[in-house]
């Protein structure tokens, strides 16, 4: 992992002090709270709908056990004993103090953390993969790469005032786990006919208000042009972005006005202007990186004791099928710790929770551990020999739901219970689904299903690349739910068909069950998804599902 350098240490020290006087002169009145915003929108700290919430950058998702353990003394010593993980790999905090916050900054530097650029009209937390390292179908760990990203972004003097946030995802998979389809810049790791590594470029992705699947810029780009050709990127939108509508000034409508080839006309120029400057003190840079996402030193030592605790333990085996992941070195799995217990608010863990995770970073899976885009956690490196002893921990710390990828694993936005841009609850729909599910006991027979739940209409629970997306709006007072189907967020990113008319709160959840349940019953066999079952049939059947008594009012 990347350690804070002793520059690094200065430059987030800095800004913590500067940012202390600001606090200071807001509480006594010297800055208004016009003033103010912007000052503290730059360090991550938003005013909501009851309370300021801090936004912590987790870079590219990855965590050490003594970084995870901080997060949770903050969470005591400051919030209510939790925290909330981010489909950005962040964790927020809801209910801090504004005079504490500057305290709050002070202890996450302690562990080489910040809120830099969590938040404004700038280059946000650069994030990836989060199998990172540990994958099968990894061509390279993409960490180093986002690391250099973040370190080349971090006070860029030419992108603090961008027309609008600016989002970069990296994977280095064949398989998308970091939807770079959806995001301003996706990097995708790919090779070329003489087998070297390099990226495909996609810009203009992104979902919100007008959602857009992004296009691919450069089907190849060699790792050594990925900086300039990234900094010709943005200058670019820099420039021609709009500025006039805040609707319209993401990079995604600028690609969308000025058409791909424009795009690529006036990036390869400006890639062409600022190449030679890069003169390899990036990859110097890199190499750097590079040696500090070393693999960790993988053990080989027998496995009898994981195979013979499937066989005992039917609890374990159902877990085991649904929390781990193929890993590369023989004999490891990657752990996904499921933070979705059914009932649960989807991406909270407590502070308890956030030190058992800790503990079984540091004893089982070599001091790392990740966030996922999904709100989960992530032991990267766990031999298959104590994944039992990893198991038990979790199950005693309420953490060992057998449930990823599955119908409650449930991404969820804070909605109207803390968002003030919010227009309808996301947690509590959410939680009901997850219940309702877990009642009928039918999860593991439905199979993968990616249900997604925004609040509004900014899209913070991606619910356009759900299988299922919720879409949670206010109709005349009244919070009403549009369903997506269809969506996608893979290497084969397609976003959601919208059903037809919303549901009430009170339907929405019985709309969900009679729309899965009704799945089951057109499937071709039970290795069909319910996302492969919508591709081979289309919207029709599944409408006619949702809405039962309009069929039959039409017929009629």
């Amino acid at each position: 992992m990347y350690t804070y350098t002793d520059f690094d240490e200065a430059f987030v020290r800095t800004r913590v002090a500067q940012f202390r006087g600001q606090v200071a002169r807001r509480i006594d009145g010297s800055l208004t709270e016009d003033e103010f915003k912007p000052l503290r929108l730059m360090n991550g700290l938003y005013l909501q709908l009851h309370a300021y919430m801090l936004r912590v950058a987790v870079p590219y998702g990855t965590l050490n056990p003594a970084q995870m353990r901080q997060l949770a003394y903050i969470a005591d010593r400051w919030d209510k004993g939790y925290g909330h993980f981010t489909t950005r790999q962040n964790i927020q905090y809801n209910w801090p103090k504004l005079r504490d916050v500057p305290d709050m900054l002070d202890a996450l530097a302690d562990v080489g953390m910040h809120a830099i650029q969590t938040s404004g009209n700038t280059i946000r937390n650069v994030t990836a993969d989060h199998f990172a390292g540990a994958a099968a179908d990894e061509i390279e760990d993409p960490r180093a790469i986002a690391e250099l990203l973040r370190q080349w972004s971090t006070d860029h003097p030419e992108f603090q005032f961008l027309p609008r946030k600016f989002k970069i995802a990296v994977t280095g998979a064949a398989h998308d786990r970091a939807v770079t389809k959806a995001h301003d810049i996706g990097l995708r790791m790919v090779r070329n006919d003489a087998g070297e590594p390099g990226f495909e470029v996609i810009v203009g992705g992104g979902l919100g208000r007008t959602p857009m699947v992004g296009k691919v810029l450069r089907a190849f780009l060699p790792k050594a042009d990925l900086l300039p050709y990234c900094e010709a990127i943005v200058s670019v939108y820099n420039l021609l972005g709009r500025r006039d509508n805040k609707y319209k000034a993401r990079i995604k409508i600028t690609v969308h006005e000025n058409g791909l080839e424009k795009m690529q006309e006036l990036v390869e120029a400006r890639f062409a202007d600022i190449r030679d400057g890069f003169t390899g003190h990036d990859q110097a840079l890199l190499a750097e990186i590079e040696a500090a996402f070393a693999p960790p030193a993988f053990v080989t030592k027998p496995t009898d004791g994981y195979e013979a605790a499937r066989l005992a333990n039917p609890a374990f085996r159902s877990w085991s099928d649904t929390n781990l992941s193929a890993h590369k070195a023989e004999g490891y799995a990657i752990v996904s710790i499921s933070i979705k217990k059914h009932g649960a608010t989807p991406g909270d863990a407590t502070s308890d929770q956030m030190r058992v995770m800790a503990d079984l970073a540091e004893q089982y899976g070599h001091g790392e551990l990740r966030i996922s885009h999904e709100q989960n956690v992530i032991l990267p490196h766990v031999h298959k020999s104590d994944l039992p002893a990893v198991y038990a921990a979790l199950r005693e710390a309420d953490l060992a739901t057998a449930n990823i990828g599955l119908a409650s694993d449930i991404i969820a936005c804070p909605g109207m219970d803390y968002c003030a841009l919010a227009t309808a609850r996301s947690i509590p729909i959410a939680q009901e689904i997850a219940t309702r599910f877990d009642e009928l006991k039918i999860e593991h027979e439905i199979g993968q299903l990616k249900i997604k739940i925004s609040g509004c209409i900014n899209a913070c629970g991606h619910h356009h690349v759900g299988h299922i997306g919720i879409l949670g709006l206010d109709r005349a007072g009244v919070e009403n739910y549009q369903i997506t189907l269809g969506g996608d967020g893979t290497e084969t990113t397609t976003i959601g068909e919208r059903a037809g008319p919303g549901f009430s709160a009170d339907e929405i959840v019985p709309a969900i069950e009679r729309l899965v349940t009704g799945y089951l019953s057109l499937r071709q066999d039970a290795d069909e998804t319910f996302l492969q079952a919508y591709r081979r049939l289309g919207m029709e059947p599944f409408k006619a599902i949702l809405y039962p008594r309009e069929d039959k009012a039409n017929a009629a």
